[in-house]
């Protein structure tokens, strides 16, 4: 296809914005997901066909500035700025308009072509809000389209207007500032004019007058005199206005943003609240609050667990006659009995980890998408607080009940150093997915639910235990709370069917594999003759101590593969997926502790290591393996006084 037919657009905006939405809307199944080119960051990236048009379309990171606080406002300046995609999508949610302007007037800072989307219209016309779009579009200089991105609609207006644009040779003139900033801005553009370095003039000269050190070293290696000339112009502006130059640039960015939007928005009188401020009032009070979190968390549970039970039945029903066929088809061989192993392997999987794993995904993702985790965040952050973090780190704790992996990533949104750290160790404490197939389909199952979620209750114990420890120990108080707090709208059947898939997806293509080399390998030792040496070489742990059978130390040293792998080895191992007729209560409740807490998977040891180092990453899997076991023996010989 002719190069004129093709057009590269990106999506920039910050959370809850409806970026995803868009996103989703106009690629459909024309898109997949990665990392960065040597970041852990996730990459979407999608294609449409519209018009005789190839629209490539790439999702960047939800962020609330073009800083360089976070690795993935990084990722998004550098992209916008190295690759300069055609039109930069800039969708905000028009309910908060003033708050995302600042970002907006952060991409027109950049002179790059911007195209404004005012998102949830809806929401702002239920709250008596009417904005006037022309006049935005004016006063920014920069087209701007209406949409309600849930119902689809003015979606495909804005890539008529992509098109519309395309070959139109518009200049994007940048936000105007004060006369006292405008003044420096223009002395030092001047000065930069000529250096040929990757950034406009006029946007590196504000990026050093808010000291940004990543262009502060940019601008030094190619002239030390603009570095002086940048430090005395601060100077001037921190003399006039009593503060540093950063926070002289930033108030000045806010009092643009909140002069456009009062100017642009009009406000109806309201007689009465809104079903939102009634919903925020309910989910955001100190007692209210947090009676209602436990319902829905526990609720949340409480059906993962009910349909779990349901679907393994029903798989047990189905599945329960094929061995018998197998052998009486295949034979007792060698041969015959690895090739039963990997589809017992199979079935294992799917009898035991998909039940719990497809429910949860699916509740966490409406959760999300509703608008609670905020809240949960809220009614958490005086708690998180005495654990040395803040509010924030509860939402890459639920996230990790989830997969350990995307709660430590997530983690990067705490803002500083200590407190990612911080958090990404106790995300690995957290009981995600994988566990959860151990506690429910063991525990739940054969011993009962209360026991079930009597373990979720003592693994929050030693979280909040391990925080306390961890705060001790590292330097520094945490930050206070400042987050965003998004309207509650229904959840989009799109979008979480979307984030389910791909998380369900993430687990076939990961795990079967694994579960099937692992389930023939297993075989293969046991039909070997290995098993009792292996085992009983690991035996003073898993028998003397745990109180196990000898077979789990082998599994355990697989299930850092995923934890999910050591019940369903152990099935296929044992050949039955129930385990009650095998395991004790007692043995059931110690594997589950043991695994609860015994050593990250390897997915989540690589993101420990890629974003604090191996020493700490290395640290993290000793001390947690000695850990689980300590606690583990501790915790079997105390059932021993009140279960078999």
């Amino acid at each position: 296809m002719a190069d004129d037919k093709k057009i590269n657009i990106v999506l920039a905006g910050q959370g809850n914005a409806g970026k995803s939405v868009v996103f989703n809307y106009l690629t459909g199944l024309h898109q997949h997901i990665g990392n960065w080119a040597g970041k852990t960051i996730e990459k979407k990236e999608g294609t449409l066909y519209y018009k005789g048009y190839t629209i490539d379309i790439l999702d960047l990171p939800g962020i609330y500035s073009l800083n360089t606080y976070s690795e993935e406002e990084v990722v998004s300046r550098e992209y916008i700025v190295r690759q300069k995609p055609e039109f930069v999508i800039n969708i905000i949610d028009a309910v908060n308009l003033e708050r995302n302007l600042i970002f907006t007037l952060q991409l027109l800072e950049l002179e790059c072509p911007v195209i404004l989307v005012l998102n949830m219209m809806d929401l702002a016309r239920k709250k008596g809000m009417s904005i006037d779009a022309g006049k935005l579009g004016y006063l920014l200089n920069t087209p701007v389209v209406p949409t309600v991105a849930l119902r689809g609609t003015g979606i495909t207006t804005i890539i008529d207007r992509v098109i519309e644009l395309k070959d139109k040779k518009k200049r994007y003139h940048p936000p105007e500032y004060g006369k006292e900033i405008e003044k420096c801005i223009s002395v030092l553009s001047e000065k930069l004019k000529d250096s040929r370095l990757p950034y406009p003039p006029r946007w590196m000269s504000i990026k050093l007058l808010e000291k940004d050190k990543d262009i502060v070293k940019l601008v030094k290696d190619y002239s030390r005199d603009i570095i002086t000339e940048a430090e005395e112009l601060g100077s001037d502006l921190e003399g006039i206005h009593g503060h540093d130059s950063s926070i002289v640039i930033s108030d000045e960015r806010s009092h643009l943003a909140a002069q456009i939007t009062r100017a642009v928005v009009e406000i109806s009188p309201r007689q009465k609240l809104t079903l939102n401020e009634r919903l925020d009032f309910i989910t955001t009070h100190k007692f209210l609050g947090y009676l209602l979190m436990t319902v829905i968390l526990g609720g949340m549970f409480l059906t993962v667990f009910g349909f779990g039970n349901w679907l393994s039945a029903r798989f047990d029903t189905l599945f329960g006659t094929w061995h018998e066929w197998w052998n009486s088809a295949f034979g007792a061989s060698f041969a015959s009995s690895l090739g039963w192993a990997a589809v017992e392997s199979i079935l294992a999987l799917v009898q035991i980890a998909f039940p719990y794993i497809l429910p949860f995904y699916v509740l966490l993702y409406i959760l999300e998408d509703w608008g609670y985790m905020a809240r949960i965040s809220f009614l958490m952050d005086s708690l998180m607080h005495k654990m040395g973090i803040h509010g924030k780190g509860c939402i890459s704790f639920i996230i990790g009940l989830g997969c350990n992996v995307p709660g430590c990533l997530s983690c990067r949104i705490m803002e500083s150093r200590r407190e990612r750290f911080i958090t990404a160790v106790l995300v690995t404490l957290v009981p995600c997915s994988a566990v959860s197939v151990i506690v429910f389909g063991l525990v739940g199952k054969y011993v009962g639910i209360l026991w079930a979620l009597g373990l979720y209750l003592f693994a929050m114990i030693i979280i909040f235990l391990a925080g306390r420890l961890s705060s001790k120990f590292m330097k520094g108080e945490p930050v206070e709370l400042i987050m965003h707090m998004p309207d509650y709208k229904t959840p989009h059947f799109k979008t979480i069917v979307s984030q389910t898939w791909e998380a369900i997806k993430e687990f076939i293509y990961i795990a079967a594999p694994i579960v099937i080399i692992a389930g023939v390998l297993i075989q293969a030792i046991n039909l070997a003759g290995w098993m009792p040496v292996i085992s009983d070489v690991l035996s003073p742990v898993t028998v003397n101590w745990l109180g196990l059978p000898a077979v789990t130390g082998i599994l355990l040293i697989f299930g850092i593969l995923r934890k999910e792998l050591i019940l369903v080895m152990l099935a296929a191992y044992l050949g039955t997926t129930s385990f009650g007729d095998v395991l004790t209560a007692r043995q059931m409740i110690t594997l589950a502790v043991v695994s609860m807490f015994y050593i990250p998977c390897v997915a989540t040891i690589s993101v420990l290591w890629k974003d604090y180092g191996w020493k700490r990453a290395l640290a993290i899997c000793i001390s947690e393996i000695m850990f689980a076991i300590l606690l583990a023996g501790f915790v079997s010989r105390l059932l021993s006084f009140v279960i078999l």
